[in-house]
């Protein structure tokens, strides 16, 4: 039989692989920085190709904040900032200096959580290749916009509008900490 139509593999079919831009990365040879997001969080890992499996030489999740003082939300862009900077901290201490980002199938557009992520990797020392003008402002890295909204909000909602008054404080404090016990 001759048949015409070939079938894709699953996961292209599912649209979570793109095959052709994976062996584009994998033939670089370079580690990859793979981020993966979802509404309450952000995951970040360096990932070294082998050929019998991926080999993960540093991870960070946003649940890790926890631990260095973050009890805002882990899904905003000063927690995305903060795990790619625990992320690339991890990476200086196995000594790895470059890398390449992959963001799978994920749509991406300028000033979101991911770019947010590239910022803290470069921030921490890791070597990205990335465009100008693609991350979010200083402003709103620091949480400032979440501040100025709580303010400005005339909902009544006690607790998350303590803490988003004070985002800001708890960025910075949470930085400090993370440069504390990662550089120890």
């Amino acid at each position: 039989m001759n048949s015409k139509y070939v079938l894709k593999f699953r996961r292209q079919r599912e649209r979570k692989t793109n095959y052709k831009l994976r062996e584009h990365l994998l033939v670089s040879e370079r580690t990859r920085v793979v981020i993966r997001r979802s509404v309450n969080g952000i995951n970040v890992q360096l990932i070294k190709y082998n050929i019998k499996g991926d080999e993960i030489l540093a991870a960070a999740s946003s649940r890790d904040l926890k631990k260095f003082g973050w009890n805002a939300s882990k899904g905003n862009i000063p927690a995305a900032y903060l795990t790619g900077y625990l992320c690339g901290l991890k990476a200086k201490k196995v000594k790895i200096k470059h890398a390449i980002v992959d963001v799978g199938m994920q749509t991406n557009q300028k000033g979101t959580r991911i770019f947010a992520t590239i910022k803290g990797l470069i921030d921490a020392g890791l070597e990205l290749p990335y465009g100008k003008g693609i991350f979010p402002s200083e402003e709103r890295i620091k949480g400032l916009h979440i501040e100025n909204f709580a303010k400005s909000s005339k909902t009544n909602f006690s607790k998350v509008k303590s803490d988003s008054e004070k985002i800001s404080k708890i960025f910075e404090k949470t930085k400090k900490q993370i440069e504390a016990k990662i550089n120890d």
